[in-house]
């Protein structure tokens, strides 16, 4: 009966597919995310085949989403499908994104809270909910002495990673924290990611979820984690202005470094290790009460169809949607290739995560820690994201003080949420 059933729901989906799709109709998809870019080509290449329907992946360098999305949406051929980060992003494109209330798309969802609504309009819908935290190597923890159940605080993050520094020769290590590179490959670890965390604990002792004047409460919290990870790193604060993403990553695959704060999306470089060497840690900021901290997870991915792109092509690029989260080909390769955890009903069996950090996020929460959630999406805009993050590379480089750091997060976040406002 099932197998009856799942391919009842296939020829649906490709009767729906050839009734949206006319000859001439085509799908552009402006990509977010480089490190899926070769799932997303082949996935475009394997539906072509099966349809007729031409679909176009451009990926969007690291940190230039937003810059190459304003471009592309410029020329004629513009993306028929992209993606914005929560309501600040929505704001700014709401007139390019198709209302989903009338397609098939957000009945997928497995709550109505992954919808981006705009009043009764589907503006966009969230694709994958992700984690992020500090990745550590439990091989390397053992070989100074550690277990990850040390490290319940930032005293004793702080205790651990500043042991691990002073003895880097003796553990065959260049550093306790791979490199917190400040190149637009990575800087948005720094200046959105662990720029969460002050965020978060002002708006949960403030009982707010956005804000147009954050006040900086946890401003100093953000500076100990800061130093934490530039004093005890594989390289000199000052060189951190050139050091890549690309950087971080081999550093920690080479096993020079300990500790590297990154997500769920970078299992698929780190699981070289073997899954037996390698957890997640929450991030400590020094905050009241974070020993009963978890995780930090949430979602800035939501997909949007492009209002003003012809018809056919919004219906083509519907149908290619509803193909990847319903058919085999799809969902294996979000789920097992790209490894993303989906807010959609039709992942499940062999298509439920399997990726450990989810796993881990999932237990964590089980046991009662608190996952933190995702409120950089009410940053103000991608000009206040680049002013805390010149600030914090000045900062490193020992050029700037942090007041300039506390001056671009505060001022800067009224200045640019008066701008858009």
């Amino acid at each position: 009966m099932k197998k009856i059933i799942a391919l009842a729901l296939a020829l649906v989906v490709c009767l729906a597919i050839a009734a949206t799709a006319c000859a001439d109709a085509s799908v552009y998809y402006l990509n977010f995310k480089p490190e899926q870019d070769a799932q997303w080509q082949a996935l475009a290449k394997v539906y072509t085949e099966k349809t007729g329907v031409p679909v176009t992946v451009v990926t969007a360098a690291s940190g230039q989403y937003e810059t190459t999305l304003m471009a592309e949406m410029e020329k004629s051929e513009c993306p028929t499908l992209f993606q914005v980060n929560g309501p600040v992003g929505l704001a700014n494109w709401t007139d390019y994104c198709y209302d989903l209330a009338g397609t098939a798309l957000p009945g997928y969802l497995t709550n109505e809270a992954f919808a981006l609504k705009e009043g009764d309009a589907v503006k966009g819908i969230a694709y994958v909910i992700e984690t992020y935290g500090i990745i550590a190597n439990t091989k390397l923890l053992a070989k100074a002495g550690y277990t990850p159940a040390d490290i319940k605080d930032f005293e004793s993050l702080k205790a651990v990673a500043e042991d691990i520094q002073a003895r880097k020769a003796e553990l065959g290590v260049d550093g306790a924290f791979s490199s917190a590179g400040m190149d637009g490959s990575s800087d948005w670890r720094f200046k959105t990611h662990l720029a969460n965390m002050p965020i978060y604990y002002e708006y949960k002792a403030d009982g707010i979820g956005t804000t147009g004047a954050i006040k900086g409460t946890y401003l100093d919290n953000y500076k100990k984690i800061w130093d934490l990870y530039i004093n005890n790193s594989t390289c000199e604060p000052a060189l951190l202005a050139s050091k890549t993403g690309d950087d971080s990553r081999n550093e920690f695959l080479a096993e020079k470094a300990v500790f590297f704060q990154n997500g769920t999306w970078e299992y698929g470089s780190v699981s070289a290790l073997g899954d037996e060497n390698i957890t997640m840690l929450p991030i400590y900021i020094d905050a009241e009460g974070e020993e009963a901290q978890g995780l930090c997870t949430g979602t800035e991915n939501y997909w949007c169809v492009n209002a003003i792109a012809d018809q056919e092509d919004i219906d083509a690029t519907v149908a290619f949607l509803e193909w990847v989260i319903t058919s085999d080909e799809g969902r294996a390769s979000m789920a097992k290739e790209m490894n993303f955890v989906t807010p959609f009903s039709t992942f499940t069996g062999e298509y439920a995560p399997t990726n450990p950090f989810v796993l881990l996020d999932a237990q964590m929460t089980a046991e009662g820690k608190n996952p933190v959630s995702w409120n950089f999406p009410t940053m103000p805009s991608e000009e206040w994201k680049n002013g805390v993050g010149s600030a914090l590379t000045a900062y490193a480089a020992g050029t700037g003080e942090w007041d300039a750091v506390v001056s671009a997060f505060v001022d800067g976040w009224k200045t640019e949420y008066d701008l858009t406002h």
